[in-house]
């Protein structure tokens, strides 16, 4: 199937989705579109810190917590 027969199915498909599903759908979109630039190593060393401090801290979730919120989603 080509590519513009695969976008007609999925329009087709969209008039048969609940709100939560295309609330999600529409955050996939989004976030796929977004300009995604690459950072620099020295950005992303900064960002690993960060986030080393963080969890220190204790600014973080369990597993298990993360589930729980991932199920609300």
């Amino acid at each position: 199937m080509n590519l513009e027969a695969r976008k007609y199915k999925f329009i087709q498909q969209l008039s048969e989705v609940n709100e939560t599903l295309l609330d999600k759908l529409e955050y996939v979109l989004k976030k796929g579109t977004e300009n995604s630039e690459r950072i620099t190593i020295e950005q992303y060393n900064k960002e690993l810190d960060e986030a080393i401090e963080d969890i220190e801290k204790g600014n973080f979730h369990t597993q298990k917590e993360a589930q729980q919120i991932a199920n609300t989603w």
